[in-house]
């Protein structure tokens, strides 16, 4: 018997990003006093993060024939309640060596998910007639919002990480329930290619131009999530909810233009949109770089979140959409290489930190911005709603 409200599809799938969000964002807000209790410099820090991003790309490597064969929709609702509890696991390691160790099945759990939700995207949006991929994703920054938000009270009041995450064990529970115990995975696209594919998600030369694309937004929205709040804390000595802050405000602006942005993308078509991002992208990162004055800062870091916000959706769309191979599996190549990329760069960015200085783990992102902004040409040069008409 199946439990939990009846939703119409689409709204389920914006549900799936929220709490799935909500769950992976809660531990950022806690990094500084993660960091602080270790005693451990922002590089070895940084190496510890990375053990998600090794479990991530295991995941979206390997585990699709798990997926297929345990099934969607139990690999979702027992997924997200798992990732919750192996993040309250996880903030109990004792050295940066233990919490990369706790951090590989972190990471296995997201590849599943995010594997599962941008498919269940992809095909309700074609199932419905109208787009909601941009929507899908401005929910994933809503919740990285309210988690952000979250932590930063519970850190200001004294909660420790360990609380704090055992607390968010039961919330991704209940609304996992609640929200999508009725869930039904949509029907899969039809698709032109009569090859299956093979089962290691091998980028093609199309998707690899796509990674192009999308490489500035998650090197740099992974930086705003991992070094946000240290960044506050050491630059401008912030009070731990103006550190966590720091987290949620970049989620926050994220989310609204997301939320928003399907409309531009059907009348301005998905490049000028792109690169119209790009560009506030690359302002912010250069204030958040260079600001001598912590309003000011705040602002850099709500310009990322606003140039990050539609250019990876807007890429998976376009990886879904193509027809020379299955949409599992060239959804899957781009999330391997982009996804991981957003967990593994920002990590190394401690590196950097560690021996540049904080502002310099946003700094070296300029660059990428410049690459990301020739290569936008690729995610399509007509309006979508031309598109779809044709």
């Amino acid at each position: 018997m199946k439990i939990g409200i009846d939703l119409p599809p689409h709204i389920r799938v914006f549900g799936a990003f929220f709490i799935y969000s909500f769950c992976m964002a809660s531990i950022y807000p806690r990094l500084p006093a993660i960091q602080h209790a270790m005693g451990v410099a922002e590089g070895a820090l940084g190496l510890s993060l990375i053990g998600a991003a090794l479990g991530t790309l295991l995941s979206l490597t390997f585990a699709g024939p798990l997926i297929e064969r345990i099934g969607y929709r139990r690999t979702l609702l027992g997924g997200l309640p798992l990732l919750a509890v192996l993040y309250a696991i996880a903030v109990w390691a004792p050295s940066p060596l233990t919490l990369f160790l706790l951090l590989v099945p972190v990471g296995a759990t997201i590849g599943a998910i995010e594997l599962i939700v941008n498919l269940e995207a992809d095909r309700v949006e074609h199932a419905v007639g109208f787009r909601i991929m941009n929507r899908a994703h401005a929910f994933w920054s809503f919740g990285f919002f309210s988690a952000g938000m979250f932590g930063a009270m519970m850190a200001q009041i004294g909660i420790s990480p360990q609380l704090h995450l055992a607390i968010i064990v039961p919330i991704i529970a209940i609304a996992t329930v609640v929200v999508l115990g009725r869930f039904e995975p949509a029907l899969h696209r039809v698709s032109l290619s009569v090859d299956n594919g093979p089962r290691f998600a091998r980028p093609s030369l199309a998707i690899m131009v796509l990674v192009c694309v999308t490489f500035s937004a998650v090197i740099m929205e992974g930086a705003g999530i991992d070094w946000s709040a240290i960044y506050m804390r050491d630059v401008f000595q912030a009070a731990p909810f103006g550190a966590g802050f720091a987290v949620a405000l970049g989620a926050g602006a994220q989310a609204a233009t997301r939320f928003f942005a399907d409309r531009f993308v059907d009348r301005w078509s998905p490049t000028i949109v792109a690169r119209c991002l790009l560009s506030i992208l690359g302002a912010g990162t250069v204030l958040v770089f260079a600001s001598p004055w912590q309003p000011l800062a705040y602002l850099g870091l709500a310009m990322m979140g606003m140039g990050t916000s539609a250019i990876f959706p807007l890429a998976m769309s376009a990886a879904a959409q193509r027809t020379d191979r299955p949409a599992a599996i060239n959804v899957a190549a781009l999330a391997q290489i982009s996804f991981v990329g957003f967990l593994l760069g920002p990590p190394l960015l401690g590196y950097i930190a560690e021996h540049f200085g904080i502002r310099w783990a946003f700094g070296v992102g300029l660059p990428l911005v410049v690459v990301s902004f020739i290569s936008a040409g690729a995610l399509g040069s007509r309006p979508a709603k031309v598109v779809a008409a044709q």
